[in-house]
């Protein structure tokens, strides 16, 4: 029977290719969340400290050798100072973070405050805990008392400082920001890239999210995992034409075979380039640039083990394909196994590599795997027992995929051989698997490994068989055995081996020169339908069981019983019996 497509199969194969290409960017989409959203929930577990500008104020304590975290946090410390205006500004409250600002007269408090903490952000990330937790302030900076640096901003002719001024308040004393850089922030804040933005998004788009990454990035990152999706596609699309045209010149398919795998890590590799590229216009914070530089890097990693996972199966294809391979059963079921092992092992590199590059700790983990190796051998003992089995069937090739083999009682196909059991197809074609650990120790019998087939026998001749009959049939089988065109000739046997209960024996061995067993029944049953032909042309017949059963009369168990009485018997003399008298009286 021909298979033919329907009908709509040409509608078909034009709707599936788009929405294929559809699922694969959904599917990138979901990896590139997923990562984002994975490092996101770790920081909400543990939120790293705000990393600290380079050019940010040591701590007061460290100028005497004192730990800074011995000496107490005065409220009036710039440490203090500056934790509330931070706190105040990410809750969003700008009127009350204004008053750590000097302001000028008839100034906007709250919009200073916000576009002041815009341009902090942007420019001088500032690690709060390294400021001074004295109320004087860090006295080695040389710059006076009552005066704190924090770091410079970048403007087109150079850099300008950040500083704050000690001042005595309506609400106590406090560390404020100068007047003269109050007086910059409209400046610093107008040469922001996301200025626009700031300017007309709701302000709870504005606040940032985990990660320190704003809501509105939040939204606009799978809008640009997807741009970067389509722009990876298409220089994918041009990277392989050219590719095309150069492995089309060699002989080998191998090329071609991962230029073809080499599709979806390709694409996805560029797509995380385009998103890398295109980070930059989001105007990122700088824990949150390096957050997603990671990730970029860790999808990278996800995408060249991706690929190494194609390679493996190609080349697994390729030595199957061989024809050193295919003409070796070991080989056929050694390849796959090693292409599984392979895998495990490279999945395993892949996870711990994109671990390590998402700042986890995989060296404490793999330290606390080799401090709980022993629970681990104890609790995962059969696995490792069955992966041990399955490499034992592999080297010593027991048995191979479509081998028939006979496992104790069990008769059946091999089917598969995996890391962790082997599944044979018994006569019944019922499925019974069995785990490598157990198999390995298990006697195993094959039938497919043989080269030939043997044909073993008895034919019973009856009693009546005369000399010159058995020497014809000893001859006829023997001759027709040997004129057999698939019969092994060096080994041939037809014998008469004695005499039995019921007939006389004839002993025939031979094997025939086939590894089918459909094919071996067949030339069996055409030989043993000969061997009758023989021994009907030999004037004699088979013999079936008999037995001669020999029964005896009362006269001859008596004379087995008394030997006196045979002779009388042989004799025909017999002592008369005195009939008893009728006039006699009974006896009392």
């Amino acid at each position: 029977m021909r298979w033919t497509d329907p009908p709509d199969a040409p509608e078909r194969r034009r709707f599936w290719p788009p929405v294929m290409w559809w699922l694969r960017a959904a599917l990138a989409f979901a990896l590139v969340s997923g990562c984002i959203l994975l490092g996101a929930r770790a920081g909400e577990l543990s939120p790293p400290p705000i990393p600290a500008a380079p050019a940010a104020a040591p701590a007061a304590g460290a100028e005497d050798g004192a730990d800074p975290e011995a000496n107490p946090v005065a409220p009036d410390s710039p440490r203090a100072s500056m934790r509330q205006f931070f706190e105040l500004s990410r809750a969003g409250e700008y009127a009350e973070a204004a008053r750590y600002l000097d302001l000028p007269p008839n100034a906007n408090g709250a919009e200073l405050a916000q576009r002041l903490k815009a341009v902090l952000d942007r420019h001088l990330w500032l690690d709060v805990e390294s400021l001074s937790p004295l109320p004087l302030g860090d006295a080695q900076d040389n710059l006076g008392a009552g005066v704190e640096q924090l770091g410079k901003i970048p403007t087109r002719t150079g850099t300008q400082p950040v500083r704050l001024v000690r001042r005595t308040t309506p609400d106590g004393v406090r560390w404020i920001f100068s007047r003269a850089t109050v007086e910059r922030v409209n400046d610093w804040y107008a040469r922001l890239e996301d200025r626009w933005i700031r300017d007309h998004l709701p302000p709870a788009l504005l606040r940032p999210g985990p990660r320190e990454l704003l809501w509105w990035q939040w939204l606009a990152l799978p809008v640009l995992a997807l741009a970067g999706w389509l722009v990876g596609m298409v220089l994918s699309y041009f990277i392989r034409a050219a590719l095309r045209r150069l492995v089309a010149r060699t002989d080998s398919t191998l090329d071609d075979v991962l230029l073809g795998g080499a599709r979806g890590p390709l694409t996805f590799a560029l797509a995380l380039v385009g998103v890398e590229v295109s980070l930059p216009w989001l105007g990122l914070y700088v824990p949150a640039e390096e957050f997603l530089d990671k990730v970029v890097r860790a999808g990278l990693f996800i995408a060249v083990f991706w690929f190494a996972l194609r390679a493996i199966d190609a080349v697994s294809d390729r030595l199957l394909a061989a024809p050193a391979t295919r003409d070796n059963p070991a080989a056929r079921s050694l390849v796959p196994l090693m292409g599984k092992i392979a895998k495990v092992a490279m999945l395993i590199i892949g996870a711990i590599a994109v671990l390590s590059e998402l700042d986890y700790p995989v060296a404490s983990l793999i330290a606390g795997l080799g401090i709980g190796g022993v629970a681990l051998a104890l609790a995962a003992q059969k696995t490792v027992e069955n992966l041990f089995g399955s490499v034992s069937i592999g080297v010593d090739r027991a048995l191979q995929v479509g081998d028939f083999v006979k496992v104790d009682a069990l008769l059946g196909t091999v089917e598969t051989i995996g890391l962790r059991s082997t599944r044979i197809r018994t006569l019944d074609r019922t499925l019974v698997t069995i785990p490598n650990g157990k198999l390995a120790d298990l006697q195993i019998e094959s039938y497919t490994a043989r080269d030939r087939m043997r044909l073993s026998c008895v034919l019973g001749l009856v009693y009546e068989t005369t000399p010159a009959q058995l020497r014809a049939v000893l001859e006829g089988c023997e001759r027709a055995l040997r004129a057999h065109p698939h019969i092994w000739p060096d080994d041939v046997v037809v014998r008469f081996i004695g005499i039995g209960p019921a007939s006389f024996d004839v002993e025939i061995m031979a094997w025939f020169q086939t590894a089918d067993f459909g094919e071996f029944r067949t030339m069996r049953q055409e030989i043993l339908i000969t061997f009758l032909e023989i021994i009907g042309a030999a004037g004699t017949r088979l013999a079936y069981p008999t037995r001669t059963v020999h029964v005896a009369t009362r006269g001859a168990e008596r004379a087995l019983l008394d030997p006196s009485a045979d002779g009388k018997a042989a004799s025909g003399r017999e002592e008369p019996r005195q009939a008893p008298s009728a006039a006699a009286p009974p006896s009392r």
